[in-house]
């Protein structure tokens, strides 16, 4: 018994480093000159076209980094597993930059991912951005107005998946009570507000949008219902995904099993992606 345990436990060690060889992690590819304008590739090993998966990490528009475990883990693993390239970008925080700033990084990542998909296997016509918190409103607003983006040299992407936003109404947060530090970060001019408020910039051809909102939340929920409303009237596909979970809870947990990750995933596959 104990030499079969023992082969037993030599298989699944070898197993698991049969998995974890699988993916493979490029770091601190820079798409920028300054030093936050880096990103992360983590794929498949035998990735052929894959699709893409560019994320977008929060921390109140100041703070986070793209190697946070929160922000890769299990995401990361989740998605290669499903034949998925998954990248993880920083960005300029501010004071350094302003959200309007943040969103052309963002835009600036995805053109460089786009440029540099077929080298790591991946389809640059099969991107989905994914964000949580501060780096959801980012992904939102170039969703809003994919413009924004595509000025600066993107193409069109198939999807965005927004994990509770920190601010789809911009203005609507700044003119009712809330959390100090949006104060620094948004100013005190409504003309910025609507600058770079997802809701404001909505524009017809916004990519298909999932808007996974946190129902512990009082504002969540209900700033992007509206926000999805209004896309649907202009004929955007617009979804929210209401969850009983914190706000990091939304980011922490997405890519584990259950139900909520299940969602996400069969959004993903109703646009033809795995």
């Amino acid at each position: 018994m104990g030499k079969w345990r023992g082969v037993c436990m030599l298989a699944l060690l070898l197993a698991c480093a049969t998995a974890t060889q699988a993916m493979t992690v490029l770091h601190d590819l820079a798409y920028g000159s300054a030093p936050a304008q880096r990103l992360d590739v983590y794929r498949p090993a035998a990735a052929q076209h894959a699709p893409l998966i560019l994320m977008v990490h929060g921390g109140a528009w100041m703070l986070g980094d793209k190697g946070s475990r929160a922000v890769v883990e299990p995401k990361a693993s989740h998605w290669t597993d499903a034949g998925y390239v998954f990248v993880s970008v920083n960005y300029r925080l501010w004071p350094q930059a302003s959200p309007a700033e943040q969103a052309n990084d963002v835009a600036d990542a995805l053109v460089y991912v786009q440029r540099h998909a077929a080298e790591w296997g991946a389809d640059p016509t099969r991107v989905v951005l994914m964000g949580h918190s501060a780096g959801a409103h980012l992904v939102a607003l170039l969703s809003a107005s994919p413009s924004l983006a595509m000025r600066r040299g993107a193409q069109r992407w198939v999807a965005t998946v927004s994990l509770d936003s920190g601010a789809i109404d911009v203005p609507a947060v700044m003119q009712a009570p809330h959390a100090r530090f949006y104060d620094r970060v948004f100013g005190n001019d409504p003309g910025f507000w609507r600058s770079v408020s997802p809701l404001a910039q909505l524009e017809r051809d916004a990519p298909p949008m999932l808007l996974v909102c946190s129902s512990r939340r009082a504002d969540s929920c209900p700033h992007n219902q509206v926000f999805a409303a209004r896309a649907r009237a202009l004929g955007v596909r617009a979804s929210v995904l209401p969850e009983p979970l914190s706000h990091e809870q939304i980011n922490a947990t997405l890519g584990g099993p259950g139900g909520y990750t299940g969602a996400v995933d069969a959004f993903l596959r109703s646009l033809g992606l795995p």
